[in-house]
């Protein structure tokens, strides 16, 4: 990576900016300056500036009218913020005792303030983890990341034995609204029954029969239990 690369990276609005495009592509194939706007909480006018200074960077590929998509060098500088933010996530959660609802805001912060070399150390101390405390891969520190085949559990077929194994809320009340139902990673559930019309679900957890709501079971992805 160029110095120029390297000296662009070094800016959180930068970072910020590639992180929101990497997690928008995950739905888009490119991705909209309204979309980038909604979610940085910028002007339109303020996406396209930045679009064209990472484009001349060689971190993104804008075009107008047609949004934006990372180049190769974009996508990689993106995969290792997002490894910052999640191993950051996982060192709360594990050594300091946060929390699952409190560790996004505080993980935020940090990752624009520590060093890649304690981010390594991070990742020793823990194991040079797979999973952040969410289920979300951790990519390597060559960028790699690994995607798994879950299914959200109001399209799991019913009676069917299944373990959570990511947790995607939308806000940290809801995440905290999970948890204290009991439904962390790895708790095994099971579909009893689905009421129409996103009605509430019936689930079996841990031998205890509850209900939730549509939207919850929206926000958690499962897998078969192995074997």
């Amino acid at each position: 990576m160029s110095d120029s690369q390297q000296s662009l990276l070094r800016s959180e609005s930068v970072q910020n900016f590639l992180k929101s495009v990497y997690a928008l592509q995950q739905e888009m194939e490119r991705v909209s300056t309204n979309a980038l706007a909604d979610v940085l909480g910028i002007s339109a006018p303020s996406v396209t500036d930045m679009a064209q200074r990472l484009e001349e960077a060689g971190l993104l590929d804008y075009q107008k009218y047609r949004g934006v998509v990372l180049t190769e060098q974009g996508q990689q500088a993106a995969l290792q913020i997002i490894r910052r933010h999640r191993l950051i996530e996982l060192y709360l959660v594990e050594q300091l005792g946060y929390a699952l609802h409190e560790v996004h805001d505080e993980a935020e912060n940090l990752e624009h303030a520590v060093s890649d070399r304690f981010v390594e150390a991070i990742s020793a101390k823990l194991g040079h983890p797979e999973l952040d405390p969410h289920g979300d891969p951790i990519p390597t520190e060559d960028g790699t990341i690994t995607h798994r085949e879950l299914i959200a559990l109001v399209d799991w077929p019913l009676r069917t034995p299944a373990a959570i194994a990511q947790i995607r809320a939308a806000s940290p009340e809801m995440l905290e609204h999970i948890i204290e139902r009991g439904l962390s990673l790895g708790s095994p559930v099971e579909v009893l029954a689905r009421d129409p019309f996103e009605g509430p679900v019936t689930l079996l957890v841990r031998g205890r029969q509850q209900i939730i709501g549509h939207n919850v079971a929206s926000c958690l992805l499962v897998e078969d239990v192995p074997a």
